[in-house]
């Protein structure tokens, strides 16, 4: 009789828990975690991008930005100079230390979530820091053509650094974002 009772038993509780999914019957659905975290702007071809900042290297950089300190992407770093058709997951960010402006990414989601087609795009970023050498020549840059024209006329210095960054493009200023994300505002245009 106590064979034929914890096979009973255990049916009653698998039938229990599944009332607590959500299956299309009239059982309300258990909200789902989630956490906020902070949106960051680029410029993209023209256009506003929003991202979060998740995982850094080194550090320090881990730490000023509240990131996951990421070791292992020290490694993602390829040899300088790069061989010739050497592919790694890297793409760059373009980074004002001094604050003149938002950062310029060279690659974004198109469109943003799974019918993404854009091959170039990557969330991993080598950052590659923009100081103006030419102040009078200085404007809002607001794509990747715009900066490397800005680098050949002698108006600006790209520097690549080693730090690496996990941003992941999430939104952009028209209010596309990731499918079952919830925007709540956009932050405020840049300039």
């Amino acid at each position: 009789m106590r064979c034929r009772l914890i096979p009973l038993v255990l049916i009653t509780l698998l039938t229990g828990c599944s009332a607590l999914q959500p299956s299309g019957s009239a059982v309300p659905a258990v909200s789902s975690p989630s956490i906020t975290l902070p949106l960051v702007a680029s410029w993209y071809n023209g256009k506003v991008y929003y991202y979060v900042t998740t995982d850094v290297w080194p550090r320090t950089m881990a730490i000023a930005k509240g990131a996951n300190f990421t070791p292992r992407f020290r490694d993602a770093i390829p040899p300088r100079p790069k061989p010739p058709g050497l592919k790694t997951i890297l793409e760059r960010i373009y980074a004002f230390p001094d604050g003149e402006q938002i950062n310029i990414i060279p690659s974004a989601p198109e469109p943003i979530g799974p019918t993404s087609n854009n091959r170039p795009y990557s969330p991993v970023w080598q950052m590659v820091e923009v100081r103006w050498l030419m102040p009078e020549h200085q404007q809002e840059l607001k794509s990747e053509a715009e900066l490397l024209d800005a680098e050949a006329e002698g108006w600006v210095a790209l520097t690549v650094t080693e730090a690496i960054v996990n941003c992941a493009v999430v939104a952009d200023a028209e209010g596309n974002r990731l499918p079952g994300s919830q925007l709540h505002g956009l932050p405020a245009q840049p300039r």
